[in-house]
């Protein structure tokens, strides 16, 4: 699965930096698969959709901090635990309900953006 951030959120931004794949945001922050990874150019994600990695995205939020899911590895290969919800002040980074994966899947997607 993927973590999430609710709108409980209050951006202090002690995530941000403690994702090893880059993929938390800053509010309004556009975004690339590219970032802190990798990728470049056309690539295939682990569930088969082909993406520019370099194409700049819009933000999946302009309230507070933003995971992209396709980039979340629940820091599976680096850390034991994911290191968002270790660090946030107010417990706002959470499993995603809609967005249940397999340790295979998010070690794949690991290997993927950092082969």
């Amino acid at each position: 699965m993927a973590i999430l951030i609710t709108d409980e959120c209050i951006n202090c931004g002690a995530c941000e930096p403690e994702c090893p794949n880059n993929a938390i945001y800053d509010v309004g922050q556009e975004w690339s698969y590219s970032d802190g990874t990798s990728l470049s150019g056309i690539v295939t994600l682990t569930d088969g959709q082909e993406v520019d990695a370099d194409e700049m995205k819009a933000p999946l939020s302009d309230e507070f901090y933003f995971i992209v899911p396709d980039k979340c590895t629940e820091c599976v290969g680096f850390h034991d635990e994911p290191q968002c919800v270790s660090v946030c002040p107010v417990n706002c980074c959470v499993d995603d309900p809609d967005r249940r994966e397999s340790e295979d899947i998010l070690e794949a997607r690991k290997n993927l953006l950092h082969e």
